[in-house]
């Protein structure tokens, strides 16, 4: 019997999102040895690389000891990342037509790979749950909304690496204004961020967070239950459009505010009882914010490894909630 040397090398996943970045260690079985996360105050693009370039040539140092030392990087960018792994646009930073896999592989001499977060987030459900699935979908609700593909166990990015920004697509005609210029759009009525601007304005634009979401759960509150249902009925329509268009093996919905509320899955299953829509399951993830970072691991360790699947067992300490 043969198994891995786990510490014979290891891999650094990043989380690139708008107010900070997550950096995790992981060795060659794929659980994190250690996780540090930076505020970030700017979006410059130039501060934040020169801060990715100082962060990564100091965990090259430090695990130099070890035999491959770190042998790959995979970066997940909450925005537009096309099929060469140019960044296009990061709405959240004002980025666009950034080469930041060549920016920073001219510096660190690593092998960097860049992909959007919520393919990520699919990369991470089908290596670490649900490993016999050759057909997920998986969505997350934060600042907008995305999707990640497995299909017949491979990603699926569409012609030009754009597939996913399903955030865009219009459930209410004539509905909310959105930033990309339509009206009515997917985001604006099933999102994380529009969960808690619609919370916000039912108490007078003071900031909503997840602790006030677990405090009116256990106050049984009748107006926050109201608008929770609300929020499930306009999430549904898009998954009923997902569903008729893909028919998932396992369907899984990304959010953290979604994991705090009991038996939310069952709820959303009850908006999905077409005759015509077809999936197996349908879960809430139990990653959270952690799914973009375990699946930039994934990447890296796959491309590392030189295999075409991947299946690592989670445990306890694989990846620590933060």
């Amino acid at each position: 019997m043969l198994s891995v040397n786990r510490e014979a090398g290891f891999v650094l996943g990043i989380d690139l999102d708008k107010n900070s970045i997550t950096f995790t260690i992981s060795d060659l079985i794929g659980t994190s040895v250690q996780t540090e996360i930076i505020e970030l105050q700017v979006s410059a693009y130039d501060v934040i690389l020169d801060l990715l370039i100082e962060q990564i040539k100091s965990y090259t140092q430090r695990f130099a000891p070890s035999y491959y030392g770190i042998v790959g990087i995979a970066i997940g960018i909450h925005g537009i990342v096309n099929k060469n792994e140019m960044v296009d646009y990061v709405p959240q930073h004002g980025w666009q037509n950034k080469n930041l896999k060549k920016d920073l592989e001219n510096e660190i001499g690593v092998k960097v790979y860049i992909e959007n977060n919520a393919n990520l987030c699919s990369i991470a459900e089908k290596v670490y749950k649900h490993h016999q699935s050759s057909n997920l979908l998986s969505v997350s609700l934060y600042s907008g909304i995305g999707i990640g593909f497995i299909i017949n166990g491979v990603l699926f990015k569409g012609y030009h690496g754009y597939a996913g920004e399903i955030g865009h697509m219009i459930v209410v005609p004539n509905g909310l204004p959105c930033s990309c210029g339509n009206l009515g759009c997917w985001e604006q009525y099933a999102s994380e961020m529009s969960l808690f601007i619609k919370l916000a304005e039912k108490q007078k634009d003071l900031a909503f967070n997840f602790e006030d979401i677990q405090h009116r759960i256990k106050e049984h509150d009748s107006a926050f239950n109201e608008e929770l249902d609300q929020f499930l009925y306009f999430l549904s329509i898009g998954l009923n459009n997902l569903i008729n268009l893909y028919n998932p093996e396992i369907l899984v919905v990304n959010s953290e505010a979604l994991r705090l509320f009991p038996d939310t899955a069952n709820k959303l299953k009850t908006h999905l009882s077409s005759s015509i829509s077809h999936f197996s399951e349908l879960y809430i993830s139990e990653f959270g914010k952690k799914a973009c970072i375990m699946g930039a691991c994934a990447l890296a360790l796959q491309n590392f490894l030189g295999v075409s699947e991947l299946c690592l067992t989670l445990s306890e300490e694989s990846f620590p909630h933060k």
